[in-house]
């Protein structure tokens, strides 16, 4: 009998791997995998506050091809409001409700299915799977990825488990993804009393100016692949307390969303020397996420489209919308595309999947396995 993919998403969702904890998950994931013919590696990674991560790589089969599933076993904190325990699956009419159904434990659950079904194939099948997705993502998928560089294993295509279909399972496939970059912005000035402004420094007009600069920052238009870069001021803050003190400081943070026309030190430079140029003594830090990449529709985004036709009948449109995900680590490797189940209800109250979908992602993903270890 086949391995049912809403019996180990039900399993899955039942520990409650909200990041960095693994609460179990690794582990019924790795005696499924081993039960249908993987050899599976585990490693934990990192210390507190963001780790240890628990990571998995589980491999069958030698020689190219090789094929790569990437996902990933934690989710987000359930939050309060449930209708039911978010960590105890239920089937109501046609959905699968839990946290972590959609985002993104149906889809593993689904991948693994479908490797029980293609038990037979060429070259090598491999689940890259993590427990640090939706946290710092510091000692997840990239301590994966140095985890196979060091035993010399590369994959040549990936598919990442992400939901991105919309509407309809199918309907869209992640293509690419625009960069991420955090930037922090702090400028000095000198606390004293507002009746007395020539004995102190007020930074606020200072720290507004270059905000203003940046909000009316034009980045760039977008092009065939993604949508134009973003500049989002995301806080301001002084902490003053009191109505009769010029504060000290002034800080502010901004997001870049940025497309394949940048990459995020470039942005970190340009923001920097805007920001100096309206208060010259302000500290300027950056963080990159992850740079924007994309993998041009070829023979990885066609395998998959012709899989999903195949089962749906629908035409996928191939996108990079959305926030980032762990391809951006991935692309580094090989040509990576992301399609999974429908995020409608993805890291919200009574988050839930369709049982239909999942026994559909199951089948197009052993689709795509055959046609990929052909």
């Amino acid at each position: 009998m086949s391995l049912d993919p809403i019996a180990l998403a039900e399993r899955l969702i039942a520990c409650p791997s909200v990041t960095p904890a693994d609460a179990g998950a690794m582990g019924v994931l790795a005696h499924v995998l081993e039960g249908i013919g993987f050899t599976v590696h585990r490693f934990a990674a990192g210390e507190a506050p963001d780790g240890p991560i628990e990571n998995l790589f589980a491999m069958r089969g030698h020689g190219a091809p090789h094929f790569a599933f990437a996902g990933h076993t934690d989710v987000v904190p359930a939050g309060e409001g449930w209708s039911a325990d978010p960590f105890v699956p239920a089937i109501r009419g046609d959905l699968l409700y839990g946290r972590g159904a959609v985002d993104m434990k149906g889809a593993i659950a689904a991948f693994v299915a479908a490797a029980d079904r293609v038990s037979e194939h060429h070259g090598t099948l491999s689940l890259i799977i993590t427990g640090d997705e939706e946290g710092p993502a510091t000692y997840g998928t990239v301590a994966l990825i140095d985890w196979m560089a060091a035993r010399g294993i590369r994959p040549d295509l990936c598919l990442v488990g992400e939901p991105t279909s919309t509407h309809r399972l199918g309907d869209m496939v992640k293509i690419g993804r625009r960069g991420s970059v955090n930037i922090w912005i702090e400028v000095p000035g000198t606390q004293g009393h507002v009746a007395y402004p020539h004995l102190a420094d007020n930074p606020v007009p200072r720290l507004i100016a270059a905000l203003d600069a940046l909000a009316k920052l034009h980045l760039d238009d977008g092009n065939d692949w993604f949508q134009p870069s973003n500049l989002e001021i995301t806080t301001v803050d002084v902490g003053n307390g009191a109505t009769n003190l010029i504060p000290g400081a002034a800080r502010a943070r901004i997001n870049i969303r940025f497309n394949d026309e940048h990459r995020g030190v470039d942005l970190i430079a340009r923001v920097e020397a805007i920001v100096k140029a309206h208060a010259p003594t302000a500290n300027v830090r950056g963080i990159v996420s992850g740079e924007s990449f994309v993998t041009k529709p070829g023979a990885l985004s066609t395998l998959v489209a012709d899989a999903i036709r195949e089962r749906t009948g629908i035409d996928p449109e191939l996108s990079t919308t959305g926030g980032t995900s762990d391809a951006r680590f991935l692309s580094r490797l090989c040509p990576v595309v992301e399609f999974g189940l429908p995020n409608a209800t993805m890291h919200k109250l009574d988050e839930a999947a369709a049982v239909a979908d999942i026994e559909a992602l199951a089948d197009i993903y052993a689709d795509i396995i055959r046609a990929a270890l052909a």
